[in-house]
């Protein structure tokens, strides 16, 4: 039986949903630079590296080239960044936020709706071991109290921290491999780089009808249209 249904608080002003979604955009900008500029970073600038982007196989390629405070301390500051504020969107906007989450991941719909269940079911152990933006957005939509979410969401973040550093010590070798080939062939790095890169706007843009920063952008139209919809039919 599914849980009531929280009534969402909207955003308290125009500048603080502009500040959290502004935020959100400078944070995929920011991924995408340091996607883009791999073949550069990562040989001579490991700590910008991360804090650009901060995906679990970007820290494991860069924790063997950076001490534990550097890479302990910009990995946790960057994870975190994002989340709360995926936790906030929930909070304003309730299921209507899930579902404009769902429709603009269409292809990930159904794993998305299977998570939320698991989250009714879970809802702190999913936020510790995988807090991505879709489970720090149920987090926020289902009513999760705010130092709940953030002391799960630290602790787990610490531990996977310790454990990408404990993969990266075991495969060091192989990774500065990894990373002398990269400084060696920057130019073929740095083409392959922009060419996914590329793919991956043009794949997003096919399946929801823009990229994640115009999606952002239009937040209030596409969470508008999303209340208009009715829900997805449980399977």
């Amino acid at each position: 039986m599914a849980a009531p249904e929280r009534v969402p608080s909207g955003p308290p002003s125009i500048r603080a949903r502009n500040f959290v979604v502004g935020f959100l955009i400078v944070c995929v900008i920011a991924a995408w630079t340091g996607d883009l500029l791999l073949s550069r970073l990562i040989p001579d600038h490991p700590a910008v590296f991360i804090a650009l982007n901060s995906r679990n196989r970007n820290l494991v390629l860069a924790t063997g080239l950076l001490d534990p405070w550097t890479f302990y301390g910009i990995a946790f500051v960057r994870l975190l960044v994002s989340d709360p504020l995926f936790y906030i969107l929930g909070r304003w906007y309730g299921d209507a936020g899930v579902r404009w989450m769902e429709r603009k991941s269409p292809s990930f719909g159904g794993m998305l709706r299977q998570a939320e269940q698991w989250f009714g079911k879970a809802a702190y152990p999913l936020v510790a071991i995988a807090p991505n933006n879709f489970i720090c957005l149920f987090a926020g939509a289902s009513g999760m109290g705010v130092a709940g979410f953030f002391a799960v969401n630290a602790i787990g973040t610490i531990v996977r921290l310790y454990l990408l550093r404990v993969v990266g010590g075991i495969f060091a070798d192989p990774l500065k491999d990894v990373t002398n080939w990269i400084g060696d062939h920057r130019l073929i790095v740095f083409a392959i780089s922009a060419t996914l890169l590329a793919l991956t706007i043009i794949s997003e843009r096919r399946a929801s009808g823009g990229s994640e920063v115009s999606q952002l952008r239009r937040l209030d139209d596409e969470i508008a249209e999303a209340n208009r919809s009715p829900e997805p039919e449980e399977r």
